[in-house]
């Protein structure tokens, strides 16, 4: 029985996530005291009690994604016994969830990615001006057809595939007129839906290649090391486990597709049959019930669901 530990993304975010793993356990409130030092700033008081949208705001809510998924982990390794190492043939994670599947394996200190997070999510939010670029998810699409809409939709500006997801939902980012002429074009190449998406710039395309330049030179300062578990990444949607390569990717990650279809796929097809979201919410769990038949996906988010993996669910 393979097993695979994924880690969410953006748009997972919700007040109150985390709170109750840091109340019930130190492994957890120790997770969060360390980001929040790493920060300088005490994070921990946003993801517990809001607001909502100071909780939202790229440069928050990247690194908190990341500190919840790390403190469900650390709780499953103190309580449930669990060693990435031994248990897990892979970790991945979708966007910035990258990184905490890195720090997950080892490869970044948790302050390090925390402070990298928070660097990542400036540098995207600046990189564009407001109300300059969009994004947009096509429902019903498989990826070549969204592709084409996309290419078509250009028309000498941005316009790209940003998210695969998998079962006919394709994000696109780009220049905001171009994704609006997307919207259209898609829906008349039969697209289910095609709506414009509520986010605060467009993630994943050249456009951000600034963000990409700050990224680059931000991991030149930090310590990396060989995760103990392969990483699937995102723009490669493969294992890696080179640290070189890694910071390659990470770096391509900010302007690339996020292939989390062909990055399931990968996984299910090295043998994988059980994969555990760890962190907030159930995006990935959805996404991956779609991709990989008969799977057993599990989320891993709150103390309840920690007991369960104790009692049972453990590789």
């Amino acid at each position: 029985m393979a097993v695979a530990f994924v880690f969410p993304g953006q748009g997972s975010q919700a007040v109150g996530m985390g709170k109750a793993l840091a109340e019930n356990f130190a492994a957890a409130r120790g997770v969060f005291e360390e980001v929040d030092a790493a920060l300088d700033s005490k994070l921990s008081s946003i993801i517990f009690d809001g607001p909502a949208d100071t909780l939202t705001l790229t440069e928050n809510a990247q690194p908190a994604l990341m500190a919840v998924s790390l403190a469900a982990l650390r709780v499953l390794e103190g309580e449930a016994g669990l060693d990435l190492a031994r248990d897990a043939q892979f970790v991945a994670g979708h966007s910035l969830g990258e990184y905490s599947a890195l720090a997950a394996a080892g490869a970044f200190t948790i302050a390090d990615t925390a402070r990298l997070l928070r660097t990542r999510g400036q540098a995207m939010q600046k990189a564009v001006p407001v109300e300059a670029g969009a994004m947009a998810a096509l429902i019903g699409l498989e990826f070549d057809v969204a592709s084409a809409v996309a290419a078509e939709a250009a028309q000498g500006e941005v316009c790209q595939a940003a998210n695969d997801n998998g079962a006919g939902q394709v994000v696109v980012s780009g220049s905001k007129a171009a994704v609006e002429r997307a919207v259209d074009i898609a829906k008349a190449k039969g697209a289910k839906r095609a709506m414009l998406l509520p986010v605060s710039a467009p993630f994943h395309c050249a456009l951000m290649q600034p963000a990409a330049d700050v990224m680059a030179q931000a991991l030149t300062k930090v310590s990396v090391k060989r995760p103990s578990v392969p990483v699937v990444s995102n723009v490669l949607a493969k294992a890696i486990d080179d640290p070189g390569e890694i910071l390659r990717a990470l770096v391509a990650q900010v302007t690339g597709t996020v292939r989390w279809r062909e990055s399931v796929v990968y996984m299910a097809g090295a043998g994988v049959t059980n994969f555990y979201e760890v962190g907030a919410g159930k995006v990935l769990s959805g996404l991956i019930k779609r991709l990989a038949e008969g799977a057993t996906v599990t989320a891993i988010g709150n103390p309840e669901d920690v007991a369960a993996f104790k009692a049972g669910r453990k590789p």
